[in-house]
């Protein structure tokens, strides 16, 4: 079973943010707790770190804005 990858809410007042880089390409294996991605929203930047071990299998490219709660990947 797949496990959804979610752009995560890490300001109180954070409603979108944008993913800068994805630090893992897609279709290779993550471990949980890698660093998958930097996600810039309220003026700082932050590494998001995986929430499983799997093959990544990214949905949204990096460069755009998107809400909190949007699903950008999956690790299967």
């Amino acid at each position: 079973m797949a496990t959804e990858v979610l752009l995560p809410k890490i300001g109180f007042a954070m409603t979108e943010g944008q993913i800068t880089e994805w630090l893992v390409a897609d279709g290779q294996p993550v471990t949980e707790g890698q660093p998958l991605f930097t996600l810039e929203a309220d003026k700082s930047a932050n590494e998001v770190e995986a929430p499983a071990t799997g093959t990544l299998r990214i949905l949204q490219p990096a460069g755009s804005i998107y809400e909190v709660g949007t699903l950008i990947g999956s690790i299967e």
